[in-house]
């Protein structure tokens, strides 16, 4: 992609700074981007990508300012995106607030921060931390001394070399989100898993990483034994330490780590799951002006997991009178601005069930009649640690540096609820 310029407008649209980078706009298409933007809100049709005779506008807005990239070319407008958002990030690591009195106060930095993350057009380095090695806020000039970090030139932007640690430690998380819908009869419609790997490394010098996983690819190519459990992952996504060749050649995951915490990969898997916690709402009408919900929800995993911090929203009518409510297990209350009872029950082991009754009043049968068939689904939250659902398991991390110090690596699984929603009659 080529930008041609980015622009800082204030947020009636006048420009506070900007950098032509190709010499193929000016100014005036600042004013001109204000006119459309004008048009599109007062249509209703706002969109981050305005094309208009031949030049394209892309743009966010931050507190009070407009940032704009402005463009001749067929850019991808999602790079282009992204570029503004991490250039955001680069000011804000620098001024703490990206506002119009925070650009007028250090305009000589801006204007050197706006040389480095782009060069004639293309994005070059957009990490804050490699940037501040030799930009300094406190000179509010560019240190001629100073070379650039090493990082930049071995072209390992996210992590800095001479990094010590007193202790070496590396901490693996695999989270996992389970989306399900469920229908009345109990029927799965619905159903997908999205994991995400998130690493907090403390590791001195220049590490070099290799992470193993269960992976079904991997395990085919090396013909293993179908009694070892594989999984098949989708949408696989790493961070920008992983070497993608290395991976697409050999399935290995290879990297040298930025320092501190990151996300390392994520995917998705879009086998059928069966619910991890099932509740069924049973509705019971003793008289014309009052309802009854028999609950049960019980936990169908291993005996040996254990669900943590477990809610239970039930939609209520939005008109009931004076809800009353009893449960086997936890507690239970009713929250009126939500019109829904929540049932927490801090610990759920796996193969139990808890049962809650709640009675409430209605105060019409034609209020009654209104809401039949149109309450909105129960939604369920939990926490289940040491346990994934998709059965993803870390094989091996091992972590080797030239120094040859020994690292200890911490591998944890934990599955949370993500958008979990089961159908009421």
């Amino acid at each position: 992609m080529a930008i041609s310029a980015i622009f800082f407008l204030d947020i009636k649209g006048r420009i506070i700074i900007f950098r032509d980078y190709r010499g193929d706009v000016s100014p005036k298409y600042a004013e001109k981007f204000m006119s459309k933007i004008n048009e599109m809100e007062e249509a209703g049709k706002l969109s981050p990508v305005i094309y208009d005779d031949g030049v394209t506008y892309l743009y966010l807005q931050v507190a009070n300012l407009y940032l704009l990239a402005v463009t001749r070319t067929n850019v991808n407008a999602c790079s282009t995106l992204v570029f503004l958002h991490r250039l955001v990030d680069v000011f804000r690591h620098y001024f703490q607030e990206l506002e119009e009195e925070s650009l007028r106060d250090n305009f000589v930095i801006v204007y050197e921060l706006l040389d480095e993350v782009m060069d004639f057009g293309y994005p070059q380095f957009t990490e804050a931390k490699i940037l501040a090695e030799y930009i300094k806020t406190d000179a509010y000039r560019m240190e001629a001394t100073v070379k650039p970090p090493m990082a930049v030139t071995n072209a390992v932007s996210w992590r800095m070399e001479g990094i010590r640690h007193k202790k070496n430690e590396v901490f693996l998380d695999v989270v996992e989100s389970v989306n399900l819908l469920v229908s009345s009869t109990g029927q799965v419609v619905l159903s997908d898993v999205v994991g995400v790997l998130k690493m907090r490394a403390f590791l001195s010098g220049m590490p070099e990483c290799k992470l193993g996983l269960n992976d079904k690819v991997l395990f085919e190519s090396q013909g293993r034994s179908s009694k070892q459990k594989a999984v098949e992952l989708e949408d696989i996504k790493f961070h920008q330490c992983v070497r993608l060749a290395r991976f697409e050649n050999d399935r290995t995951i290879s990297f040298i780590p930025p320092d501190g915490a990151f996300d390392l990969m994520t995917y998705r898997i879009s086998q059928n799951i069966k619910p991890l916690i099932m509740v069924d709402c049973i509705v019971e009408k003793p008289s014309r002006s009052r309802t009854e919900y028999l609950v049960k929800a019980r936990s169908q995993f291993k005996e040996r997991s254990q669900a943590n911090t477990v809610e239970i929203m039930l939609p209520l009518p939005a008109d009931a009178i004076s809800p009353t409510m009893k449960c086997t297990q936890g507690s239970a209350a009713y929250v009126p601005e939500k019109s829904a009872l929540v049932w927490t029950i801090k610990s759920f082991p796996g193969g139990k069930e808890y049962s809650l009754r709640c009675h409430f009043g209605l105060p019409s049968v034609e209020a009654e009649d209104e809401g039949k068939g149109k309450m909105p689904p129960i939604k369920v939250k939990f926490e289940i640690p040491f346990f994934t659902v998709s059965g993803v398991q870390v094989r091996y991390l091992k972590v080797i540096e030239k120094s040859g110090y020994q690292a200890l690596p911490w591998v944890r699984y934990i599955t949370t609820s993500g958008n979990y929603e089961i159908r009421m009659v």
